[in-house]
């Protein structure tokens, strides 16, 4: 054992074991992210840098840093060298984006295959195809508020008590309901299909997820573009889950916070920056910019799990 580890050490100081022991770590074991949207927001913020754990969810296909090339066949059709566990209901998971697979994205699963899910404005009604009773819902959220529509029991928004980052906070004028119907009227794709529900005299928009796919939809729920636009995610496209936290910075300019320029508009944390002052003013564009490029050193160090179930850290 000692002369294994003294040849191991001697391989891993040279150049070739040094980048051999990093790509292994970063196509099997950890990888790191930085999130680069509020679509998370705010339990995930832009500017975090963060590690994910690639063995999760099974082992997925390798692929080259930077230009997502796949090193190896898909052998098995199913995106993942060795199968693994599937995301469950609340994981914060990392995958692929079905229109473009070498984008990555994060979001909350927030439903498996074969529940149902009904969308109004600031509602997301969760019909749990393996939770049968009153009884079955409570006692996994025991905090649920339970309708019955259809013939179906459905909770409300499960997870929101849970999890304090979970809003509905638009930045701009309008809603994601909004823009999904504005969406849906224009004759452009969506993944939900409009229903009338008659208990409740309102349009909402519906969707059964499909068998080995997860639902993926973002903390930030009125200003995330999710599977509500572009569908489920198949098994496939899992990449990881977010794991820790090892740099949290803010970089955003000013016109990215306060118009949206370039992604990360964020109205809620200029008010609060400039609490007595106009937003769009000179005055507020200033005292941004003393603060920006801050390290945030209460997110540094944190394991997502136990992160997300606190206030949110900014």
């Amino acid at each position: 054992m000692k002369k294994f580890l003294q040849k191991f050490l001697k391989f891993a100081n040279s150049w070739v074991g040094t980048i051999i022991i990093v790509l292994f770590l970063i196509f099997f074991v950890a990888q790191s992210f930085v999130i680069p949207s509020g679509s998370m927001k705010r339990t995930q913020l832009i500017g975090d840098f963060l590690f994910a754990k690639k063995f999760s969810y099974g082992i997925p296909i390798p692929h080259l840093p930077w230009l997502e090339i796949p090193l190896l066949p898909d052998f098995n059709d199913n995106g993942h060298l060795i199968e693994g566990s599937r995301p469950q209901r609340e994981d914060i998971v990392i995958f692929r984006y079905p229109d473009n697979p070498k984008i990555h994205y994060v979001k909350r699963c927030v439903a498996l295959g074969g529940d149902e899910l009904l969308y109004s404005d600031k509602k997301l009604y969760i019909h749990f195809f393996n939770l049968k009773t009153k009884k079955d819902i409570l006692e996994k959220y025991p905090h649920a508020e339970i309708i019955t529509l259809r013939d179906k029991l459905w909770v409300i928004n499960p997870y929101m008590s849970k999890y304090p980052g979970i809003q509905y906070l638009p930045e701009y004028l309008g809603n994601s309901f909004g823009l999904l119907a504005q969406t849906y009227q224009t004759n452009r794709k969506i993944d939900m299909m409009p229903v009338h529900i008659d208990e409740l005299d309102e349009n909402l928009f519906y969707k059964k997820v499909e068998a080995d796919h997860f639902y993926m939809i973002g903390d930030n729920r009125d200003n995330s573009n999710d599977s509500r636009f572009w569908g489920s995610v198949p098994y496939k496209l899992i990449v990881g889950k977010p794991w820790l936290i090892y740099m949290s910075i803010e970089f955003r300019s000013y016109a990215q916070v306060l118009k949206g320029e370039g992604g990360g508009a964020d109205h809620d944390k200029l008010h609060r920056i400039c609490p007595t002052i106009e937003i769009d003013s000179k005055a507020c564009e200033t005292l941004w910019n003393n603060q920006r490029y801050t390290i945030r050193w209460g997110r540094v160090g944190r394991r997502i799990d136990t992160l997300q179930l606190e206030a949110p850290i900014e």
